[in-house]
């Protein structure tokens, strides 16, 4: 049987399926600038109650949500933490600077991830008015650049225990948020305890094909619709998109494991070949490898494109592949068989 191109570049390039799609036909609509779309409704109650969080709002993407949960959080001339690799300041389009006019702290962290002391250790003194306020910090969970990393509980509570003390906010993007809670023993409740708030995508793993819910405290969300609007993300009859992304929570949460397991055999495959320089821990459905100096890579590309194969070059050397929803076993049968082929 012959294979359809595989597209490994990102989870972000997957369909609904025929079940999503047929539930999303029969979702009732309405409009939800005046909050009158009741499959809205529904997802957005399903999601704060999943997290415990008081209230929750849909948007259209995932960067939407992250601006508008650092605008709730910030005044403009204020900082952030965040790691030196977060979603927030590097894929964002600048828009930290653009709609909220803050500034981001840059924190050398452990493949996206940063400690609690390393926070401790960048927060400005608030009464030194020469330096910005810190008054945020941004986790990332999974961690895209950091190659599906996950943080742990333990590290979490502790970066919220030295938030408590700072009189800082805490906000996590949480774009494959489901990966890491189909990797680690936490719970949507557990992180709804730690956070202010809490950007939850229903696309890349899930399968959605568009769509954001953020939740959070109810003193940060009040004003969670108005700052949606300012952004351009009022939406009208939302329930079609809406219904797909609740769908996915319903159906496509325990399948992610299938993901992992993939991601984590093709990992394993990347170490044994001999052109392979390197292999980054594989937690999720994220692989970072990279290639052997002397290996071409645009021979590489070439011979991958031919075998109708799509991943991510992320120049020098380091490449990205991304399992998801719509990579059978047929197809990773073989894209394994591709890699054990390729003569460098």
């Amino acid at each position: 049987m012959k294979i359809s191109m595989i597209d490994l570049r990102s989870d972000t390039v997957t369909k609904p399926t025929s079940e999503m799609l047929a539930f999303m036909q029969n979702c009732e609509v309405g409009d939800d600038v005046y909050k009158e779309d009741p499959t809205a409704n529904k997802l957005e109650d399903y999601v704060a109650n999943l997290f415990g969080m008081d209230s929750a709002l849909y948007f259209p993407t995932g960067s939407m949500a992250n601006q508008a949960a650092i605008k709730l959080h910030t005044q403009p001339g204020e900082q952030l933490i965040c790691d030196k690799w977060a979603h927030v300041y590097h894929y964002e389009g600048g828009g930290v600077s653009f709609n909220s006019g803050v500034s981001c702290k840059l924190v050398d962290g452990q493949r996206g991830m940063i400690t609690a002391d390393q926070v401790k250790e960048v927060i400005n003194p608030p009464d030194f008015y020469h330096s910005p306020l810190t008054t945020l910090v941004c986790l990332e969970n999974t961690t895209n650049k950091g190659g599906g990393a996950c943080y742990d509980l333990e590290t979490m509570k502790a970066v919220r225990k030295v938030c408590d003390e700072e009189d800082l906010g805490l906000h996590l993007d949480g774009a494959r948020l489901f990966n890491a809670l189909t990797a680690k023993d936490y719970t949507p409740k557990d992180l709804g305890q730690i956070f202010d708030t809490i950007s939850i995508c229903l696309s890349k793993g899930l399968g959605a094909p568009m769509g954001t819910v953020l939740v959070g405290k109810q003193h940060l969300m009040q004003k969670a619709m108005r700052v949606r609007k300012v952004l351009g993300g009022g939406m009208r009859q939302i329930g079609y998109m809406a219904g797909c992304g609740l769908f996915a929570l319903q159906n496509h949460v325990d399948r992610l494991q299938d993901d992992h397991d993939k991601a984590k055999a093709i990992s394993q495959t990347l170490k044994g070949l001999n052109y392979i320089k390197e292999v980054e821990p594989t937690e999720t459905n994220i692989i970072i490898f990279y290639l052997k100096d002397e290996v071409n890579s645009s021979n590489f590309e070439s011979y991958l494109s031919k075998n109708n194969i799509k991943i991510s070059n992320m120049g020098e050397g380091k490449w990205r592949i991304v399992t998801h929803l719509d990579y059978s076993d047929a197809m990773h049968n073989t894209f394994i068989e591709v890699l054990k082929k390729f003569k460098a």
